[in-house]
């Protein structure tokens, strides 16, 4: 089993099979972002072959993310191969996305055994959309949740919470989800890579968003949990659940029980860290089982206790310079 020095099991492996996307989300990348060249990123078969040697080792749940996981050619193979491991060392197999492909994949990742999936998705407002993303694809996104909705996928709604842009849309994205039947999760914005503008200017504390809400709504709390980092509550007016991810107001390293693996390999073992294990040299190594083995003991041994995310003053740096699509979402 995969335990690090904290004794916290790791159970939930993100493995990114891109770092492209076809959207430019302002508080995610700069609109001309340079992508990795092609022959650094690993082949699906290295990508199947590094999932399967974390099933070994007590992986039970493996999102597939990016990037814009469903931007890359032939990545339902990888998904369908992988959802052959369902109930045979893996409990779940699940997706995050963007939205834009979706419509187009919605029943062949049902049939790859994916059950239920995350869709980005910040306004309604198709101008704000656009301006957001810098592309003016909000039909397709809308159209992909629906798709998948009829070919039987749980769909939750993930919203990045933006001060002066998207805050006052909040309630009702939330409820617009709620009547739809999908789960929402609000996250705060997390400082990773280099944007064009500031931050600080956009933070959103979640807390503030939820005393908003509650004047609103009557939110109660929940024990509902999907093996991530959310916390959740029941909204009675609507019926519905919201969760909140609060990396920067309410940490919740204590609970960890994540590892992201980047599409060239790279083993980060926290997502604000800079810490980091080679899996592509292991892999393309004389001896890759072996390799591995010990990457990943090496993982766990430099698995910080926590994040130190801050976004407090402008013009602060980062907390660390790759982007959330070179990491994995």
């Amino acid at each position: 089993m995969l335990v690090d020095q904290f004794q916290r099991q790791i159970t939930y492996l993100r493995l990114s099979v891109t770092d492209r996307c076809d959207l430019r989300c302002s508080y995610c990348m700069p609109e001309a972002m340079k992508f990795l060249p092609k022959r650094e990123v690993l082949s699906l078969e290295e990508l199947h072959g590094l999932a399967l040697g974390f099933i070994d080792r007590g992986i039970r749940k493996i999102r597939i993310t990016g990037g814009e996981p469903l931007v890359r050619r032939d990545v339902i193979e990888l998904i369908q191969a992988l959802g052959r491991k369902l109930g045979d060392g893996l409990d779940e197999l699940t997706l995050t996305t963007n939205g834009t492909q979706l419509a187009q994949h919605a029943v062949a990742l049902a049939g790859a055994g994916v059950r239920r999936i995350n869709v980005s998705l910040d306004t309604l407002d198709r101008e704000k959309f656009a301006m957001l993303s810098r592309r003016d694809r909000l039909p397709h996104v809308l159209a992909g949740i629906a798709a998948a909705k009829a070919a039987g996928l749980a769909v939750k709604i993930n919203a990045v919470a933006l001060k002066g842009i998207n805050e006052h849309e909040l309630p009702d994205l939330i409820e617009w989800a709620h009547g739809e039947g999908h789960d929402v999760t609000l996250i705060e914005v997390m400082p990773l890579g280099e944007i064009e503008g500031d931050r600080v200017d956009h933070y959103l504390p979640l807390p503030a968003v939820q005393d908003a809400l509650e004047e609103r709504w009557t939110l109660s709390p929940t024990d509902y949990r999907t093996g991530g980092p959310a916390r959740y509550f029941d909204v009675a007016e609507t019926g519905g659940r919201l969760g909140l991810i609060t990396p920067l107001t309410n940490n919740f390293c204590a609970g960890c029980n994540r590892i992201r693996v980047t599409t060239t390999g790279q083993l980060y073992p926290c997502l604000g860290g800079g810490e980091r294990v080679d899996l592509r040299a292991a892999m393309r190594s004389g001896d890759p089982d072996a390799a591995l083995a010990t990457a990943l003991d090496e993982a766990m041994l430099i698995k910080p206790e926590r994040h130190h995310f801050a976004i407090s003053e402008r013009g602060a740096d980062p907390a660390q310079p790759r982007h959330m699509s070179v990491t994995g979402g």
